[in-house]
């Protein structure tokens, strides 16, 4: 069985969403944890945005990368710049790194609606890829 480790910032909002969908696309096919240089926990907007989708990811837990430490990594894909630049270096001799910089739509600041477009935005962008990803290395 592959590892497969999304790590972002806070482990709050884009790397649950991808979480929650490789979960779904791999079904079993991989042991997917996620996680963050530091632990913001799980954002109410990603939680909601997922349901929409059909994805219950309300019993995730905000990890931090430090609890998987030893873990054989098979991926370790990065959804965003800060995480990319700032965190440790994870040692995984077989690890297929992908980085890919999502929209953070935690920080937008505005009306409920506008919220609700900024995470529909990168819940559909994170599923695009997610989507690439199981077709391109797990199938």
């Amino acid at each position: 069985m592959k590892n497969i480790l999304v790590l972002c910032t806070g482990n709050s909002c884009r790397s649950q969403m991808a979480h929650g969908y490789l979960s779904a696309l791999l079904n079993g096919k991989a042991k997917i944890y996620s996680a963050g240089i530091e632990t913001h926990g799980l954002n109410p907007g990603a939680v909601a945005i997922m349901k929409e989708d059909g994805i219950d990811i309300s019993t995730h837990t905000s990890n931090n990368v430090d609890e998987y430490d030893g873990i054989p990594w098979d991926f370790i894909i990065t959804v965003c710049d800060h995480a990319r630049e700032n965190c440790p270096y994870i040692p995984s001799k077989d690890a297929k790194r992908i980085h890919h910089n999502f929209f953070d739509p935690s920080k937008v600041i505005g009306t409920e609606e506008e919220k609700h477009t900024a995470f529909l935005k990168a819940r559909n962008e994170i599923r695009d890829f997610c989507k690439k990803f199981a077709e391109k290395e797990l199938n």
